[in-house]
């Protein structure tokens, strides 16, 4: 008789079904985990209120994953049972070109997590690919699990503002005020930014914010961002601006917040499809460095993962809310409401306090 576990199942769009499903087999040569935690994060909402798999359901998401080895087909002494483990999402093959040259977030021969179910379950599988490539992390025993399910947002901001070179002098205005846009202001804090300016259309957002050490909030409801930030800035503009969100209207802003030799990222991608409508001329009169970022190379996941259990990095003050996985319809509405920050969802245990 094959054994179940609970699972929330994605239908279609906006159609997810918390139930029974078969529980996967152990691989050969991988290993399976008992999930303990996993995060909740925007790209999930997307996926599940999209139609993300062009009609291939039923599936499921969840990618940010921390679990405890429950079944094992691989000597190796990290996936051996009874290890609590981290999974990065994306397992790179470290052998193409850009692998090579330190950008593994571009590597050509991904192992992205879309190719399998993932970890809104009770257990989840990781093949012999998963075991060959690695980007799984070991939790010491006696740190809290749900920590280090902030570990991957955190890894892709961490490489950000190391990208971009975030230093005393700089003024930095961010477009977002989510967890992404949280997480960028406290890195940017954490690296001497002289200020942090924060910029949302929720002002519940921007209220959580300012609990964050970020100087000034703008809300771009009520007032307009760009003469907000030139206002905060005595005129000249911020020296980087971060566009955090998926609005192509946030990107074109983002160019006139930034001062002449100033730098601007586009953090948060676009629904595909969008076209941004830029005016190319402050770029090139302004002299501005026009980033896009995504993800993180294998030494910042790495970083990233272990600033996730450090108390000097607030990461249960970002996790403002832990449910079980139940929950998870609930889940998405905190998000989008703003009422939450953050949230990781227990498959396996009842909710708790943070």
């Amino acid at each position: 008789m094959t054994e179940s576990m609970n699972a929330a199942v994605m239908y279609g769009p906006g159609d997810v079904r918390f139930e029974d499903v078969p529980r996967p087999a152990c691989p050969e040569g991988g290993f399976v985990l008992k999930v303990e935690a996993v995060g909740l994060c925007g790209s999930d909402i997307r996926n599940l209120t999209t139609d993300s798999r062009s009609g291939q359901y039923p599936f499921i998401y969840g990618h940010e994953v921390v679990g405890r080895v429950v079944e094992t087909d691989t000597t190796e002494e990290l996936y051996q049972v009874g290890r609590l483990l981290y999974v990065y999402p994306e397992a790179a093959c470290l052998k193409c070109e850009f692998c090579r040259s330190g950008h593994s977030e571009q590597c050509i021969n991904v192992e992205h997590y879309t190719e399998h179910p993932g970890g809104f379950a009770q257990y989840i599988t990781y093949t012999r690919s998963r075991v060959e490539r690695g980007a799984v992390y070991p939790i010491p025993e006696g740190a809290d699990p749900v920590l280090a399910t902030l570990a991957e947002p955190l890894s892709s901001t961490y490489a950000c503002i190391e990208n971009v070179g975030v230093g005393l002098h700089d003024t930095v205005a961010i477009i977002g005020a989510g967890p992404i846009g949280i997480m960028l202001a406290v890195l940017s804090k954490m690296r001497g930014a002289r200020s942090v300016i924060i910029v949302d259309v929720t002002q519940a957002r921007l209220d959580k914010a300012g609990s964050f050490g970020v100087d000034h909030v703008v809300n771009a409801r009520t007032s307009d961002p760009v003469q907000e930030v030139l206002r905060l800035t005595g005129g000249g503009g911020a020296s980087i601006v971060i566009s955090a969100n998926p609005s192509t209207e946030a990107q074109g802003e983002a160019l006139l917040m930034a001062r002449p030799t100033g730098t601007v990222v586009f953090f948060g991608g676009v629904a595909k499809g969008a076209l941004s409508e830029l005016d190319t001329n402050i770029i090139h009169y302004r002299s501005l460095w026009v980033y896009g970022h995504y993800g993180a190379n294998s030494m910042q996941v790495q970083r990233a993962f272990e600033l996730s259990l450090d108390s000097r990095f607030p990461t249960r003050q970002i996790l403002t809310h832990i449910l079980p996985l139940s929950e998870i319809n609930e889940a998405v509405e905190l998000t989008r409401s703003g009422e939450a920050i953050k949230v990781a969802l227990l498959p396996n245990e009842r909710s708790q306090d943070v």
